[in-house]
C-alpha cells in the first residue's frame, strides 16, 4: 500500500488570477476550498454547467518535475518547461501519490476524506497563462479533481493515503 504527502497548498480568489501558497487551508464539502476561486464561484469554469469536480485539484509533483526534461516540440527537441507546482494552479501538489488511480476511489488528506471524480487534464487556459508545451506534456499527468466528503484543514506535510475497507 502507498502513502505520500501534501508538498504544497495553492488556491486563487479569482479567475487567471496567480496561485498564492498556503501552510493550510479549510476543505468545505460541495464547496471547495476556504478563498479559492471555485468556491468562490469566481473561476474560469464556474460559470459553465459542468464545471463540478473542481472542489479541489490535485497533482503529483513528480509530474512538473518531470516537465523539465520530458517534453518535446514537432522537431523533437526538447523544450525544459520549468513550472512550479503553483503555477500548475492545482490546488494541492503531492508527493508519492498514484493521482490517475484514484479517480472513483475515496482517499485521506490528513483529516479531510475526499474521492477522485476525475482526470484533471491540461487545458488550453493553463497553457496561455503559463507558457507553450504544458498541454502536451501534462496529457494524462495533469492531476486529479476531487469532491470534499469531511471538513477539515489540509496542511503542508500531511499524509495522504488510500481510505481501507
Amino acid at each position: 500500500m502507498w502513502q505520500g504527502s501534501v508538498v504544497s497548498i495553492h488556491i486563487a480568489k479569482k479567475d487567471s488570477a496567480p496561485m498564492e501558497s498556503l501552510p493550510a487551508v479549510r476543505a468545505v464539502p460541495g464547496r471547495g476550498l476556504e478563498g479559492d476561486r471555485y468556491f468562490l464561484g469566481t473561476g474560469f469554469y464556474s460559470r459553465k454547467a459542468s464545471h463540478g469536480g473542481r472542489e479541489v485539484t490535485l497533482i503529483e509533483t513528480e509530474a512538473v518535475e518531470a516537465l523539465l526534461d520530458g517534453v518535446e516540440n514537432a522537431e523533437g527537441r526538447r523544450l525544459g518547461i520549468t513550472l512550479s507546482p503553483a503555477e500548475t494552479r492545482r490546488n494541492l501538489a503531492t508527493a508519492g501519490v498514484p493521482l490517475n488511480h484514484l479517480v472513483e476511489r475515496e482517499f485521506w488528506v490528513g483529516p479531510v476524506l475526499l474521492v477522485g471524480t476525475r482526470l484533471c487534464e491540461p487545458c488550453k487556459h493553463l497553457e496561455n497563462l503559463t507558457q507553450q508545451g504544458v498541454m502536451a506534456g501534462l496529457i494524462h499527468r495533469g492531476g486529479l479533481r476531487a469532491r470534499i466528503l469531511s471538513e477539515g484543514v489540509i496542511r503542508v506535510g500531511d499524509v495522504v493515503r488510500p481510505k481501507t475497507a
